[in-house]
């Protein structure tokens, strides 16, 4: 059995190697944000864990390198934009085998809001596999802003080793109000 303490990041590609571009910019942001001293975000990426993967690479190499970093995995932050496609690249791939093959609990993500109090309302966001397994409850998901706080909370709070109420029993699950009043990223 691998050791999982790692959290697998996931993300629309857009179809862009570009750092600057589409979701990618989000990613580069959380590994800022984890590398430096000012932030209290601080996880273990398992990006970081294996090999890169070249653009390349075959799929099957890819898919490869993708499910050895999840099975080493205790969470997966899901970032979720206004550019995540509904059915393209990698993306419902990698949703599919966190949920159903290793069960490990998404931290879903949404950039560009303060708080996440009813995800139900953006499941117009959600891609396919993620719609789908919310649906038939097969996902264990809390919901949040794209916020540092917000993310670091989440990913030291839930993961496949949580015990008590640190346990996601819920697709729908999201920080109460008074949370984000006391983060400061929404007024009383």
């Amino acid at each position: 059995m691998a050791y999982r303490n790692g959290t697998y990041v996931a993300f629309d590609g857009n179809g862009t190697t570009d750092p600057t571009k589409g979701d990618m910019k989000y990613y580069g942001l959380l590994r800022k944000w984890n590398n430096s001293n000012r932030f209290e975000l601080n996880f273990s990426d398992s990006h970081l864990k294996t090999y890169q993967v070249k653009d390349s690479s075959s799929i099957r190499t890819l898919k490869s390198r993708l499910l050895e970093r999840m099975k080493n995995s205790k969470n997966m932050l899901l970032i979720i934009s206004d550019d995540t496609n509904w059915d393209r690249g990698m993306l419902n791939y990698e949703i599919e085998k966190v949920v159903d093959e290793y069960k490990i609990p998404l931290i879903v993500a949404y950039t560009g809001y303060n708080s996440i109090l009813n995800p139900s309302l953006l499941r117009g966001k959600w891609p396919k596999a993620l719609l789908e397994r919310i649906d038939n409850g097969t996902a264990k998901c809390i919901h949040i802003p794209f916020k540092e706080r917000s993310i670091s909370s989440a990913v030291s709070q839930f993961s496949v080793n949580s015990t008590g109420s640190n346990i996601l029993t819920s697709a729908l699950t999201t920080y109460k109000k008074e949370v984000y009043i006391n983060w400061g990223y929404i007024d009383k």
